[in-house]
């Protein structure tokens, strides 16, 4: 799994280094490439809402966005890939990786 973590934000809380046309590009190449299992982008932070439940079964929930965070998911891709190089290859052409964002990558726990 690719998970997206969005980097500097410009003045209209666009990611800084990347663009529409690079993420529509890079959409359809890893789609192309017949990797792709599952992708969504995520709604903006302001829709998040946090559940937290205590040792004694209290539940706190808080509404976004969650100023001690300092990545914000942004999105994701769940690939099928032959081995971790080749997913840190995609993961490197991700446009989230640049502006100061981040793709980190995670297999998918096999039960």
């Amino acid at each position: 799994m690719l998970l997206i973590n969005a980097g500097e934000l410009d003045t209209q809380n666009a990611p800084v280094g990347c663009e529409p046309e690079d993420w529509m590009r890079f959409d359809k190449e890893i789609t192309d490439a017949g990797v792709v299992v599952a992708s969504e982008s995520l709604a903006d932070l302001v829709t998040a809402t946090r559940v937290e439940v205590a040792n004694d079964g209290k539940r706190t929930v808080t509404d976004g966005p969650f100023a001690e965070t300092r990545e914000v998911l942004g999105g994701f891709y769940v690939i099928d890939v032959p081995d971790l190089d080749v997913a840190l290859d995609w993961a490197a052409k991700c446009p989230g990786s640049r502006g100061g964002g981040s793709v980190i990558v995670r297999p998918v726990a096999d039960f």
